[in-house]
C-alpha cells in the first residue's frame, strides 16, 4: 500500500498549492488530484451541499486506490469533518495543521483568518485555535473575490485591482494589530506577496497548503505508509469540467505544464457508499 497514491481534492484549482507543497515535501510519492471544476465554488454553497460534494470527491479518489485523502479546500475542511470516521483510509483537511502552525507562530496573540464565506461562517479555524489556547484573539474576514482573481490569473502584486481588493478586505485585520494571518483558502498563497506587501513583513502568513503537506508527511510516517521508492513520484489530475481551461490555469499554481496529465471524469458515475 505504501506505493499507492496520495489523493487530493478541491472544489477547483486552489488545492494545487497543496499539491505543489506535497511534491516538494514528499517527492517520491505518487499523487492523484481531483478538481471539481464543474461545481466550483464550494464557498457559497450550503453545509449539506458541501458535505455531499465532498463525499463524492473522496469516493472518486478511493476508486483510484489512494492510501490517504487530503481535502485541500478550506471550505470542505471546515464543514465535512464527518469524513474522518467514514473513510477507510486516513483523511485530513487543512484546518487542524494550519491552526496549530498559527498558534505556534503568533507573538502577540492576535491571529487573523481569511477564507471563503463558508469557511469564515463555520468558525472552524477560530474554534481550533481557541482549543489550543483560549486566551488568543481571532479575527476573521471573508475574501471571496480573491478566488476569482487567482483563477483569472490576476495575481501581480503591483496590479491596481489586486492592491485595491487586498486593502479592502484586509484593512479591518490590519487595524486589529494581528501578527499572524492564516491564508484559509488554498487559492490565497498565489497572492501572498500582495497580502504581505499590504500587511507588512512583521505579519507572518500561514500557508494552509504547506502546513497540510507537512502534516500529511507525518501522518504517512506514523502509519508506516511512506513510499520508499527512490524514483520521483508521478502526478495525475482529474477534473469534472473542461480539461483545457484547467491545464492553462494549473500552470499558475504549479509553475509547470500539466498538459497530457489531465483527464475529465463524470462524478455521476462515482459510487458513494
Amino acid at each position: 500500500m505504501s506505493e499507492n497514491a496520495i489523493g487530493i481534492f478541491d472544489s477547483g484549482l486552489g488545492g494545487l498549492t497543496a499539491a505543489k507543497e506535497l511534491i516538494r515535501v514528499l517527492p517520491n510519492e505518487n499523487i492523484v488530484y481531483f478538481g471539481d471544476t464543474a461545481r466550483v465554488p464550494y464557498g457559497s454553497r450550503s453545509r449539506s451541499t458541501i458535505i455531499t460534494y465532498a463525499r463524492q470527491d473522496a469516493y472518486f479518489l478511493l476508486s483510484k486506490g489512494v492510501k490517504l485523502i487530503i481535502a485541500a479546500c478550506g471550505t470542505v475542511s471546515s464543514v465535512a469533518g464527518t469524513l474522518t470516521n467514514e473513510l477507510p483510509v486516513p483523511f485530513t483537511g487543512v484546518v487542524v495543521p494550519t491552526a496549530a502552525a498559527a498558534v505556534s507562530a503568533t507573538g502577540n496573540g492576535r491571529i487573523g483568518v481569511i477564507g471563503t464565506y463558508a469557511t469564515v461562517n463555520s468558525g472552524s479555524y477560530k474554534e481550533e485555535i481557541i482549543r489550543h489556547n483560549n486566551r488568543l484573539e481571532v479575527y476573521q474576514q471573508a475574501c471571496p473575490m480573491f478566488v476569482s482573481l487567482v483563477e483569472n490569473g490576476i495575481i501581480d502584486p503591483n496590479d491596481d485591482i489586486v492592491k485595491l481588493l487586498v486593502a479592502r478586505y484586509l484593512s479591518p485585520l490590519k487595524e486589529q494589530g494581528i501578527d499572524t494571518l492564516i491564508l484559509g483558502c488554498t487559492h490565497f498563497p498565489i497572492i501572498a506577496q500582495a497580502i504581505s506587501d499590504y500587511l507588512g513583513s512583521e505579519v507572518t502568513l500561514i500557508d494552509s497548503g504547506r502546513e497540510t503537506a507537512l502534516y500529511a508527511a507525518e501522518l504517512l510516517k506514523s502509519h508506516k505508509m511512506l513510499n520508499t521508492a527512490s524514483a520521483p513520484g508521478s502526478c495525475r489530475y482529474y477534473v469534472s469540467d473542461t480539461v483545457d481551461s484547467f491545464e492553462k490555469t494549473a500552470e499558475i499554481f504549479l509553475g509547470k505544464s500539466v498538459a497530457g496529465a489531465v483527464s475529465h471524469i463524470n462524478l455521476e458515475k462515482v459510487a458513494v457508499h
